[in-house]
């Protein structure tokens, strides 16, 4: 049986109206246009020359439209092949040269970051799966991984009902808003 193939389309910036394909797969959600929307209208200021992380690329629609407007660098991790194999294949299709490829666990990912801090991000992604449950260790391991910038901006989606008690004391909420099931948040990490 042939996986069903979906489509994602970029917003903005130099790739505007130009889609992802991605597969489907177990609990893969894109972020949708409206949030997308808002979250790059909040982004727009850290945006050019940002090096980004996301952390569950998923369909790439975040890294991808990061890359669209502006990033300097984006890593895109994700630890299913299939979903990493659509991320490399419309890499090539978009000829996009600012964008890197991880095939590798979110966790994982930060404990090697852990070990080389030799890459500082400005913004990051976290949108992983709902039903993954590894938010807080997630949230955890990139403050203690040595891999955000001083003042890195991050962004959390996750369901509307999830308590964030978790966030570390040293992450500002600067946006916050919620649609339909989807909470959705802009932190700014400050200097410890």
């Amino acid at each position: 049986m042939v996986a069903k193939e979906n489509k994602v389309r970029i917003i903005a910036g130099q790739w505007r109206g130009r889609k992802l394909d991605f597969p489907t797969a177990d609990g893969l959600r894109p972020t949708t246009d409206p949030i997308r929307e808002t979250l790059f209208s909040w982004l727009q200021a850290y945006l050019p020359s940002a090096n980004c992380l996301d952390l569950y690329a998923g369909s790439g629609a975040l890294g991808f439209e990061a890359a669209s407007r502006g990033a300097e660098h984006v890593v895109l991790v994700e630890k299913d092949r299939g979903s990493a194999n659509y991320l490399k294949k419309n890499k090539a299709v978009f000829q996009a040269k600012n964008i890197q490829i991880k095939q590798i666990a979110a966790l994982s990912y930060l404990e090697m970051c852990q070990k080389n801090a030799n890459a500082l991000f400005d913004v990051v992604f976290l949108d992983p799966p709902f039903r993954d449950n590894n938010l807080v260790e997630c949230v955890e391991k990139l403050e203690q991984s040595g891999c955000l910038a001083d003042d890195a901006v991050i962004y959390l989606e996750c369901e509307r009902k999830l308590d964030l008690d978790f966030i570390p004391a040293n992450w500002r909420e600067r946006r916050s808003k919620t649609r339909g099931q989807v909470k959705f948040s802009l932190y700014q990490r400050e200097k410890v």
